[in-house]
């Protein structure tokens, strides 16, 4: 496995060395102190691979715990030019979670576990000039979570009585920003 891993690694990074490569981050999100960065590379002449990690680090808002993270590998399709313009991706990703998720609001319960996605993007990228280009976009799709929940008011054990982990799916929108992106080479 770490060979694979190490592999992967050394592909990735012959990829950004002899490709046009951009590092990116959500400025939408860092204004709320949820960061979001990444990269892209080319890999053909319609083609892009990009890869991003999201998370968040509060400790809870309004009382509630709110901590995430999301790695989203994800292969692009642009309709026009890479880097300029409307594209689609395909992406499937692993998460980490301690939150109350969007059906629990208003109640004293939370969620803690970790999941996996599978899902699309619409974008749009914009080139401002040679160096920087701004992405918008917006993704979702199915996510998969294996979690445990708990009581945010200090009630001990959990509030389901399945034995090991729940397990939840659902269709959701999970992506979405305004990517900064700095050229490399």
């Amino acid at each position: 496995m770490k060979k694979v891993i190490s592999l992967s690694f050394f592909l990735l990074f012959q990829l950004t060395i002899t490709a046009q490569t951009y590092i990116k981050l959500n400025g939408l999100s860092a204004l709320v102190g949820v960061p979001q960065v990444g990269i892209e590379t080319s890999i053909g002449a319609k083609s892009t691979f990009s890869v991003d990690i999201f998370a968040s680090f509060w400790k809870s808002f309004d009382g509630k715990p709110m901590q995430t993270a999301m790695l989203t590998p994800e292969y692009r399709y642009h309709f026009k030019e890479k880097y300029n313009g409307v594209y689609a991706g395909f992406h499937a990703g692993p998460d980490i979670y301690k939150l109350q998720k969007w059906n629990y609001w208003g109640t004293n319960q939370y969620e803690e576990g970790l999941g996996y996605r599978i899902g699309a993007t619409i974008g749009y990228q914009k080139k401002l000039n040679d160096k920087f280009v701004l992405d918008a976009f917006l993704g979702g799709g199915w996510h998969q979570g294996f979690y445990k929940g708990y009581y945010t008011d200090g009630t001990p054990g959990r509030y389901e009585k399945v034995k090991h982990y729940n397990k939840s799916g659902e269709w959701l929108p999970y992506r979405g920003g305004i990517m900064i992106s700095y050229k490399l080479n």
